[in-house]
């Protein structure tokens, strides 16, 4: 959570109880809960409002897309990710023509595949 450790919230929890004291604690949790009960429901609505503001052909507007690191893990990762998952489904069937492995004599040229290169 946050990137913290069972030990950093517990020196949170002691100094909370020291700054608020063990009267004023449950009272300051309790709003503190409140406040992220609404800045988490004003950002849902502006998320809301900017989806119906743009219309319907920004249906699937996330913007968590505008952060450059997830945009490029959904545009160019995704690309990748289809490309590998069709060659893998190709590279497991058989192949149109099978060559015989011989070994080749002096001076002998080996065959050419087209699909190779």
């Amino acid at each position: 959570m946050f990137g913290l450790g069972w030990p950093e919230i517990v020196a949170l929890m002691v100094i909370a109880l020291l700054v608020f004291g063990p009267e004023k604690l449950p009272q300051a949790a309790s709003q503190a809960a409140k406040t992220l009960r609404n800045i988490r429901r004003m950002a849902n609505n502006a998320r809301d409002d900017l989806r119906s503001g743009l219309g319907p052909e920004f249906a699937d507007f996330d913007p968590a897309d505008l952060n450059p690191k997830n945009f490029v893990r959904k545009h160019l990762t995704a690309d990748l990710e289809d490309d590998w998952k069709s060659t893998t489904a190709t590279a497991t069937a058989e192949p149109a023509v099978s060559y015989q492995a011989s070994e080749l004599g002096y001076g002998e040229i080996p065959p050419y595949d087209p699909e190779a290169t």
